[in-house]
């Protein structure tokens, strides 16, 4: 496909093009291997004409990274929108993003590479998307402040320290360290749900998870 030069709305279709194309060279040879070089090829485009869209590799290498996080925000909004009660509502969340996690690592593992390098590098889509779920949690704890589930005197404090605790559950170098340590994800998973749910005071009754599978 040869791109003619951007008019008005074909610039953003035209990002969405680059982006689309560095994503499957991300998925299939990792970002480090993945050149400004190849990207422009695929599309028959010059690589300076790729810079008229993004100023520079690393925003280019963030955009993607974006792409990935939009796909679990998604995920995270769809349960924050349920019907559910804010305890499963907030159970089902943490479970999600775990697995989200591990599944990348897994399947995944030129996009797992990535997120570490946002990580590594505090990207700006990365902080964009913290944000967002810590807004997400700050909702489902108001909500369930609401209506008894929860018992905390500060619901931005609470989201915040639900981030903190749950962290060697998400962030991708402590979730690979996990997996080559062979602990019993589910077992782990599941206790440290049961503790954060209990500092923000529900009952093991209503924190208890079904079934939480790593």
């Amino acid at each position: 496909m040869i791109f003619a030069d951007p008019v008005g709305g074909d610039l953003e279709q035209s990002r969405t093009r680059i982006l689309e194309v560095a994503e499957k060279y991300f998925r299939r040879i990792g970002h480090h291997k993945t050149s400004v070089a190849d990207i422009a090829s695929e599309l028959g485009m010059s690589r300076a004409n790729i810079y008229r869209f993004f100023p520079s590799r690393t925003a280019i290498n963030s955009s993607v990274c974006g792409l990935v996080f939009k796909e679990l925000a998604e995920i995270a909004l769809a349960i924050a929108r349920t019907d559910a009660p804010a305890s499963k509502k907030l159970i089902d969340l943490l479970t999600a993003i775990h697995r989200h996690s591990t599944r990348t690592l897994v399947e995944d593992r030129p996009i797992h590479d990535l997120l570490v390098a946002a990580m590594a590098g505090s990207w700006a889509t990365l902080n964009a998307h913290n944000e967002q779920i810590l807004a997400i949690l700050k909702v489902l704890v108001r909500e369930g402040l609401q209506t008894g589930e929860f018992k905390v005197e500060d619901a931005d404090e609470a989201a915040r320290g639900i981030i903190t605790a749950f962290l060697p559950f998400f962030h991708p170098v402590l979730v690979e360290q996990r997996v080559q340590e062979g602990e019993s994800t589910a077992v782990c998973l599941h206790a440290q749900i049961r503790f954060i749910m209990k500092a923000l005071g529900t009952s093991d009754h209503d924190t208890s998870p079904k079934a939480i599978s790593a």
